[in-house]
């Protein structure tokens, strides 16, 4: 007969500890509030990517029998000026706030780390050029800086893309120089250069990698940002000019009736702040976990 191998009493001691240190943390209010951020993103990324199989009417499809009537089981955000189902029309226009959010994040994000990169591992003069750049940059608002850019490029769904991520570049670029100049004179770095690596291998094994979380973090609330600013643009009639409108311009369109249909604008609206809040919440979930100073569950 075989013998049962039992582990050692530190080790069991040490799972149980962890077991009841799950029970304990798992239904934490925090946590919690994060898995309902990733359900509520989930349900946002899923309706941006298959509209018609959430919505149960096409976007432009009218009903001239049912103009601004009131939330119902027939329309669940009620219909607007046009008779037109705002659950149908909210549930489209994420596709255009998503996109915007996410590929601007994507090239801001990406432009602003290849600066910062650059600056803060080469130092010198190019660093002194390219920080003066991006501080010239950073002076003008960036809701006023994408607005400008929007206005002179015109309205279309690139240029807004375009005008929100180049106002987010220099917060990245700041972050990653930061970064990169702190890394780069520790000793692990100096120590990997001492036994022959070069300039570059060092870069990208020991100085990029340990670069990305405080990214990470920034990319995830810049997601947020950057929605609120394509929102701001296509309420000022600076957006995606489409037969569905995003979130910001149907915002717009429903604030003239907030009085006789409030919730015209009212479910855009609200979807704007649920989305950005959920955004927000994990990517404060992300700075807690990257946070060396704090436990975790």
């Amino acid at each position: 007969m075989k013998e049962l191998v039992s582990l050692p009493a530190s080790q069991t001691v040490h799972q149980d500890k962890r077991n009841r240190r799950f029970k304990l943390t798992a239904f934490r209010p925090r946590h919690m509030m994060v898995c309902l951020s990733l359900t509520v993103l989930s349900i946002i990324l899923i309706c941006a990517a298959v509209p018609q199989w959430i919505a149960p009417y096409p976007p432009g499809k009218m009903f001239a029998d049912r103009i601004m009537q009131a939330p119902s089981s027939v329309h669940y955000f009620g219909t607007d000026y046009f008779g037109r189902d705002v659950f149908s029309l909210v549930v489209y226009g994420s596709r255009f706030s998503v996109l915007i959010g996410a590929f601007s994040v994507l090239i801001g994000g990406l432009t602003g780390t290849l600066i910062g990169a650059v600056s803060g591992y080469a130092g010198g003069l190019a660093d002194a050029i390219l920080m003066r750049l991006v501080e010239v940059v950073q002076t003008i608002p960036g809701i006023l800086f994408a607005l400008a850019i929007a206005a002179a490029m015109g309205s279309s769904l690139f240029n807004i893309i375009l005008a929100v991520s180049v106002a987010s570049i220099p917060g990245y670029a700041r972050v990653m120089r930061g970064q990169i100049a702190s890394i780069k004179t520790r000793p692990y770095v100096l120590a990997s250069k001492s036994i022959g690596a070069g300039s570059l291998s060092a870069f990208w094994k020991h100085v990029m990698p340990n670069s990305i979380p405080p990214l990470a973090v920034m990319a995830s609330n810049g997601l947020g940002t950057a929605i609120l600013t394509g929102a701001g643009l296509s309420f000022l009639g600076l957006g995606v000019v489409s037969e569905i409108p995003d979130w910001g311009a149907l915002l717009s369109q429903g604030r003239g009736y907030l009085g006789a249909a409030w919730w015209i604008a009212t479910f855009p609206g609200l979807a704007i702040c649920v989305f950005v809040l959920a955004v927000n919440l994990i990517g404060d979930r992300l700075r807690d976990y990257f946070d060396p100073k704090k436990q975790y569950a």
